[in-house]
């Protein structure tokens, strides 16, 4: 026993190498699955939702490598550190691209002789309402504060639906699509201009409202009421899978997808829809790692506090210009209150 101990003694390198490769290992499995463009597990899609936490403990693997002298993990380490500075850090800065759009938004203001402040405008507010538990005063006081056009509402029971309206929010925002149900899975939109309700698939009886809006100035715009099922048990696994599929891509007329995604940036369901053409209006404007969900120390995750993630998003049309961001607490719910301004592409002149 001795001898085998002065062996290893006699070896530091071996000692040292045993403390750095297990210090990066987990941090690369993670920017390796990261990076995989698809769901892998159940388990992992719980766990992806924590990327910003994990990326910024990854900066401990290169320091360990660096403290005991291994070279080649220093390098692994920092490659998976960078790698997953990478997937997290732009949300952290505002991006000039994304507010100089395509297409007739402000950037392409000028092809179509018109002004930046000419480009229609649209306000957007979302809220999670936890079973219908917000009070409906508080509710309409942050649309009267915020004048929102359009209102997409998720967790919306028939309760609260008469409570929003015996508040005042219908002579704020007339038209609607009041998908309400008991539990989790009814929804609403609720809009200051003209609206024509539309048939969306629905998911294991998830109601999710959607519609196309008349907004004065350019085309219709079609908006959607996000609410896919949280993924907290297997069993529920497919059914936000499949919710999240379903979503509409960006195609001829202004899309708008608004809501709890129970999903963040992170998850290869929301990355397939920035890939094709969605841009998220926290991230576009420097706002991407607020967190939404949970602000409430009662929320755990098998029994364990639950640090906040961005579970709600305003997805915009790329031909829409992302002008401002913020998050608003409510009372009785989960979930902080997300809002966007936005402007719209300017409708092509007639004749």
């Amino acid at each position: 026993m001795a001898r085998l101990t002065a062996g290893w003694a006699g070896r530091p390198g071996v000692w040292r190498g045993l403390l750095a490769w297990p210090a990066v290992a987990p941090f690369a499995l993670w920017a390796l699955l990261r990076l995989v463009p698809g769901d892998v597990s159940f388990r992992w899609v719980q766990l992806v939702a924590f990327t910003p936490y994990v990326a910024l403990a990854s900066v401990v693997a290169p320091l360990v490598a660096l403290l005991v002298r291994r070279p080649a993990a220093l390098v692994a380490g920092l490659a998976v550190t960078a790698t997953l500075a990478a997937c997290v850090l732009p949300r952290a800065l505002s991006d000039p691209s994304s507010r100089a759009s395509t297409g007739a938004g402000a950037g392409g203001a000028a092809a179509l002789g018109t002004s930046k402040t000419q480009t229609p405008a649209l306000r957007v507010l979302s809220a999670n309402l936890l079973y219908g538990s917000v009070p409906p005063a508080v509710l309409v006081d942050l649309v009267r504060r915020l004048r929102p056009d359009v209102l997409t509402l998720q967790e919306l029971t028939p309760q609260a639906s008469a409570g929003l309206r015996a508040a005042g929010l219908t002579a704020l925002l007339p038209y609607a699509d009041d998908r309400s149900r008991e539990g989790s899975d009814g929804s609403g939109l609720f809009t200051r201009f003209p609206l024509r309700p539309e048939g969306f698939t629905a998911v294991n009886g998830r109601r999710q409202a959607a519609g196309v809006i008349d907004v004065p100035g350019t085309g219709p715009v079609a908006v959607v009421s996000v609410h896919p099922c949280a993924p907290r048990y297997a069993y529920r696994f497919r059914c936000w899978s499949k919710s999240l599929a379903s979503l509409p891509d960006p195609g001829e007329r202004v899309q708008i997808l608004s809501g709890d995604f129970n999903a963040t940036l992170d998850h290869a369901r929301v990355r397939r829809l920035l890939d094709a053409g969605y841009r998220d209006s926290a991230d576009a404007t420097g706002n991407g790692l607020a967190g939404t969900w949970p602000y409430r120390r009662s929320s755990d995750f098998n029994g364990l506090p639950v640090p906040p993630v961005t579970l709600d998003h305003i997805l915009v049309d790329p031909r829409v210009v992302v002008r401002a961001f913020s998050v608003h607490r409510l009372p009785m719910t989960d979930h902080r209150a997300i809002f966007a301004e936005l402007s719209l592409p300017a409708a092509a002149p007639s004749g």
